[in-house]
């Protein structure tokens, strides 16, 4: 069995390894192991992030960014939450979409930015495009994945109380899966985070991966890793309030 410790102890080593390893990146560049160029000091990239910060380019960045990610998630959620559970429940459905479903995933959406881009330009319809592509495919597979869990016995006990099976669906499969579900979603929005910034390194006029490959152009490695940083301090922020938001919608598994 897993020990188990308390909140201020996991938050302890949690810091505890951040500090360790920003220990080491300090050594490494101060001591001149590594040159600049390839890995800039700590505290190049934070003087690099406060001028970003205080011409208002890192706000816009992470505006525009988190404004893209939030409509090509959203889209990709919605659809599977629809698509999921129908999987889940009809073998028919599931045998009409989830070859399909399975051999699209396994295509590379890198392959596809290129076509994006002729199919609805360069705009920010090209970015929930490649969001939407690099999430839907897998989130609904594994929501429907979720569904299929839901014990034989519990659909059971719904056609013995004569429900049919929009309500055994509503009422009794879609309840039971919602925490996988959840997890399912939370999964999901880190790889959308990584799509995004592929879809802002091709034809982008803003956002953090925009700024990514500007600074690549001249070699800004110090802005490069700061904004890299940023974009994983916005995740880890955004994974922590989700798993806050799942141990509040979800008490009664711990009391079981």
């Amino acid at each position: 069995m897993r020990t188990q410790i308390s909140k201020r102890q996991y938050l302890g080593i949690a810091l505890g390894t951040f500090t360790v390893l920003g220990l080491v990146w300090l050594v490494a560049t101060t001591s001149g192991m590594i040159k600049p160029l390839f890995l800039p000091s700590p505290l190049a990239v934070l003087t690099g992030l406060f001028e970003k910060a205080r011409s208002g380019d890192l706000w816009s960045d992470i505006g525009v960014s988190v404004y893209r990610i939030t409509i090509g998630y959203l889209l990709a959620t919605v659809m599977a939450l629809v698509l999921g559970p129908l999987m889940g429940m009809s073998a028919r459905f599931q045998a009409a979409v989830e070859p399909l479903f399975d051999f699209i995933r396994y295509m590379p959406v890198v392959a596809f930015v290129p076509l994006t881009i002729l199919w609805v330009g360069i705009g920010d319809q090209q970015k929930f495009l490649i969001i939407w592509m690099g999430t839907f495919f897998q989130q609904v597979l594994m929501v429907a994945d979720a569904v299929n869990q839901v014990p034989q016995s519990m659909i059971h006990l719904g056609e013995t109380l004569g429900m049919n099976r929009a309500k055994i669906g509503l009422r009794i499969v879609f309840p039971a899966a919602w925490p996988r579900i959840f997890d399912t979603l939370r999964i999901t929005l880190g790889w959308a985070w990584t799509w995004l910034v592929v879809a802002e390194l091709v034809a982008a006029a803003g956002g953090m991966g925009y700024r990514i490959t500007v600074a690549q152009r001249y070699f800004a490695t110090e802005t490069i890793i700061g904004y890299v940083l940023v974009l994983g301090l916005l995740g880890l922020t955004l994974d922590q309030l989700v798993r806050a938001l799942r141990r509040v919608l979800f008490r009664y598994e711990r009391t079981r």
